[in-house]
């Protein structure tokens, strides 16, 4: 039997980067996915590609700044699916790269509208379905800056730890209702975003990789597999006892 066999999965930031391959892997591993995203070409592609494997999958066009729209994509996914048993949050943006005294109020809150009001909308749509079938699980994408600080994108540190701390506040509030929470907290991964940028670093990618790995223990980059893999076990029934954790994906980034 597969991991996720007979689960049903809501997964915002669907359509690219961890969030495509976290829907993959779910799709695989038996779940049915509930693909949550503002990009409509790439979400419907997703989608095409999971059903051509046998996979169970529907999109819904979701902008996650709109509590209506999460709020009605999540009910309408619970009523095709015939309710929900996971909630995947990885929708984000990393937003302006400018310590405090230079953001601005809209660059502030462009970040902290995807990547913490994004959580809280989808959560608080997903608990009472949860709260029906009597069990749920969370697995909600943080981030390392949310749990160490530099001197880069501040808000979106900022807004990381948010996610941290609802993550914990989450699991502590709904863990007698067998809800689970916890979050995976990626380091640098190849996202298409990522590989965009090492394309145009001096030297390409190996150059690229070896400077943003020289603080790791493993010197590679992530893969979005490596990630959604980490989500897998935290979303299936293995992960049962687990929750309120801020797990690193790293490589050993936080260890050192």
């Amino acid at each position: 039997m597969t991991r996720l066999e007979g689960k049903r999965a809501v997964i915002t930031g669907a359509a690219s980067g961890m969030g495509r391959a976290t829907a993959d892997l779910f799709a695989r591993e038996g779940a049915s996915v509930a693909l949550l995203d503002a990009q409509e070409a790439a979400g419907r592609e997703v989608e095409a590609q999971i059903r051509a494997f046998g996979g169970d999958a529907r999109f819904w066009g979701t902008d996650v700044t709109s509590e209506a729209e999460v709020r009605a994509s999540v009910d309408a996914a619970a009523s095709v699916f015939g309710g929900l048993d996971i909630l995947v949050n990885c929708a984000g943006i990393i937003g302006a790269d400018k310590p405090t005294h230079e953001v601005s109020e809209a660059e502030w809150d462009a970040v902290f509208a995807v990547d913490v009001k994004g959580v809280f909308f989808a959560t608080k749509a997903s608990i009472p379905h949860f709260l029906a079938a009597g069990k749920g699980a969370i697995v909600n994408f943080s981030s390392i800056y949310g749990i160490i600080g530099n001197d880069e994108f501040t808000p979106y540190h900022v807004a990381k730890g948010a996610v941290n701390m609802q993550t914990k506040q989450d699991a502590a509030t709904y863990g007698r209702h067998r809800i689970r929470v916890n979050a995976v907290n990626p380091s640098t991964v190849l996202t298409p975003l990522v590989e965009g940028i090492a394309a145009e670093y001096p030297g390409g990618l190996p150059a690229y990789e070896e400077m943003m790995t020289a603080r790791q223990s493993l010197r590679r980059l992530g893969r979005p597999v490596d990630v959604a893999r980490a989500v897998l076990f935290l979303a299936s029934d293995e992960a049962d006892w687990i929750t309120g954790v801020a797990l690193p994906v790293d490589g050993g980034y936080t260890a050192r």
